[in-house]
């Protein structure tokens, strides 16, 4: 069993799958492990916010293959994504109970490994998974021919914003700029068919999302998500925004917590 983390947060261990950067926060009596999936143009260290509000759980997180430090491991395909996302979740289960928490896109990974191997979870808790095979919406399309980099550089500016862009470091934009493929990759499945079925869900789910602008298509969504499967549950955090888990760590960190409660309440 791995010791305790210190209490300031996440750190790097070495990783039981070749070439994917895991990190994680361990506490001295854990009742679950927590396995958090981070979406487009992120890594896994942004959940260090979330996981030093989390005194019940160990947290586990990485970087998806294409991202930071896994770039260099491949393909870049959803089926690799949840093959790496259920490698972990059956090494972490062998010890305790496994809730995946999925951010953006790390949420259609989350949903993706659940349906595929149900046994390894006990509960699922996204925060606004692009799903527009339940719900089209406008969303970033890929430019034909366009670069990567230009691509990753283009969504950056459009979900954080282009101030923020202009003050990271060089170095830092580089960065951004070298997960383009990957980001690309993840795009790419939001403009194919449904990658699984909703229907076929069999484990316990929260869809929850932020009261920003787009506060009424995720209303409609989840509606028809309930209507689709009745283990998906819906919760609005009024105050967030798209990047919870950075702006409003205590909230999703309240959220993850009673929805265990009430997960163990129900058994």
């Amino acid at each position: 069993m791995t010791p305790p983390a210190p209490p300031s947060g996440l750190h790097a261990v070495e990783s039981p799958i070749h070439g994917l950067a895991v990190a994680e926060r361990r506490v001295e009596r854990p009742e679950a492990t927590l396995l958090c999936v981070h979406g487009g143009l992120d890594r896994g260290g942004s959940f260090a916010r979330l996981a030093r509000r989390l005194e019940h759980f160990d947290v586990v997180t990485y970087d998806r293959r294409g991202y930071q430090g896994s770039r260099q491991r491949g393909p870049l395909t959803l089926e690799g994504h949840i093959l790496d996302l259920v490698a972990l979740a059956r090494l972490e289960a062998a010890d305790r109970p496994v809730i995946a928490f999925g951010h953006s896109f790390g949420g259609v990974v989350s949903f993706g490994a659940a349906v595929r191997e149900p046994g390894l979870f006990v509960q699922i808790v996204n925060f606004e998974a692009p799903l527009p095979w339940v719900l089209a919406r406008d969303h970033a399309r890929i430019s034909t021919g366009a670069d990567p980099a230009e691509e990753a550089e283009r969504f950056f500016k459009r979900m954080v914003s282009s101030e923020t862009w202009d003050r990271l470091s060089p170095a830092e934009r580089e960065s951004r700029r070298l997960d383009g493929p990957a980001l690309v990759a993840d795009l790419s499945v939001l403009t194919g068919p449904a990658p699984f079925h909703l229907e076929d869900l069999a484990v316990p789910a929260r869809y929850a999302f932020g009261g920003w602008e787009r506060a009424p298509y995720y209303r409609e969504l989840t509606r028809l998500l309930g209507a689709l499967n009745p283990l998906i549950g819906a919760v609005e955090l009024a105050e967030a925004g798209h990047g919870a888990h950075l702006s409003h760590p205590d909230q999703l960190a309240r959220l993850i917590e009673q929805s265990w409660r009430e997960l163990c309440a129900s058994a």
